[in-house]
């Protein structure tokens, strides 16, 4: 299925690895042009070549602390100036630390809400001029399961990126007359670096953990950053402009709510 991305100018963070590499990666396969973010620079410059070298697609990196607003204009700033505008923001960031919600101190919590709340903020503010200007634009968000199916140690992000869902479904009304959709993905256990930290944190073998979730799990299995890919691409394209203000979790089945 062609879905009409070629030549749209996407920025996507947290893209070095894991799920925010996985969507680069396939929105440059469809042909958009790609700005990835990410506070490391040299992973995010051998990201950056990787993807360009196998899809043949532009590809620019800019490392940037998201959690800094000058970071997000300087990366929205890079976006203009090398590109005509900005088309699809996906905002993905990483996750704060693990531990219970009462041990973190208010320094922790501040930083937490810079990276996954406050990031997301200012970067659509940056994006939502240029994509009014083009006559339109999408937005997606990742978090994670945990944001709408709570864990215990999990609470920074628990509450950061249930604030995310909650803007983003505002969002949605205040800038569907501008064109401009605005979606949430929330996915289970994905195999991405954040995941094996979960695998080693206690004291079982990092196999049992692993086996002990994918029990938990309907499919059956752990999923893979392709398999949060495939719906942003979907969800961020032309084939996608009917669906705005939804939260989707992506899980093989471990959500049971039926809300």
């Amino acid at each position: 299925m062609d879905l009409h991305l070629k030549d749209k100018i996407a920025i996507v963070g947290g893209a070095s690895q894991g799920i925010g590499y996985s969507i680069a990666h396939t929105l440059a396969m469809e042909g958009a042009t790609v700005v990835i973010t990410a506070r490391r620079k040299e992973p995010l410059l051998a990201s950056a070549r990787r993807i360009a070298e196998e899809t043949g697609a532009r590809v620019i990196p800019v490392a940037a602390d998201l959690r800094t607003e000058s970071a997000c204009q300087e990366i929205v700033g890079r976006t203009l100036d090398e590109c005509s505008g900005v088309d699809i923001l996906v905002n993905n960031a990483g996750a704060p630390p693990l531990g219970p919600v009462l041990s973190f101190d208010d320094a922790a919590w501040e930083r937490a809400v810079e990276q996954n709340l406050l990031s997301v903020i200012r970067m659509i503010r940056q994006v939502v001029p240029s994509m009014e200007q083009r006559g339109g634009g999408s937005i997606l968000n990742i978090t994670a399961i945990s944001a709408i199916q709570p864990i215990p140690q999990f609470g920074l992000s628990v509450a950061t990126w249930s604030a995310v869902i909650g803007l983003a479904k505002t969002l949605a009304l205040e800038l569907a007359a501008k064109q401009i959709k605005i979606n949430t993905i929330c996915p289970g256990y994905i195999n991405t670096p954040r995941l094996q930290k979960v695998f080693a944190a206690g004291d079982e073998p990092a196999d049992d953990v692993q086996a002990k979730l994918c029990a938990e799990v309907p499919l059956g299995r752990i999923g893979t950053p392709q398999d949060i890919a495939n719906l942003v691409a979907l969800l961020v394209s032309p084939r996608g402009s009917y669906i705005t203000g939804t939260t989707t979790q992506v899980d093989g089945g471990l959500f049971r709510a039926t809300r």
